[in-house]
């Protein structure tokens, strides 16, 4: 992912896509959309490669995230993991 933004020229400071934390939030959340759109209208999507390509934006954006956060995400996941054997919900 480094390599793709460094390529696109998104770390340099003058870029009109800075790579902060609170700009990739926000695209995660608007890949996040497009994904829920795909069920807008039904229980099931029609395109499921559109649906595969969107989740693949979200992980994207979220291995971005992440990554400039200097958040380890393989284990925040297991330490969530953890947390929620514990957990109930009701």
């Amino acid at each position: 992912m480094h390599a793709f933004v460094a390529s696109k020229g998104w770390y340099d400071p003058d870029s009109p896509k800075p790579q902060t934390p609170k700009n990739l939030a926000i695209s995660l959340v608007l890949e996040a959309s497009e994904v829920l759109e795909h069920f807008q209208w039904g229980e099931e999507t029609t395109d499921k490669q559109e649906l595969a390509s969107e989740l693949a934006d979200v992980m994207l954006y979220l291995l971005q995230l992440s990554s400039i956060s200097e958040i380890d995400l393989g284990q925040a996941v297991l330490d969530k993991l953890k947390t929620n054997y514990d957990r109930t919900w009701e």
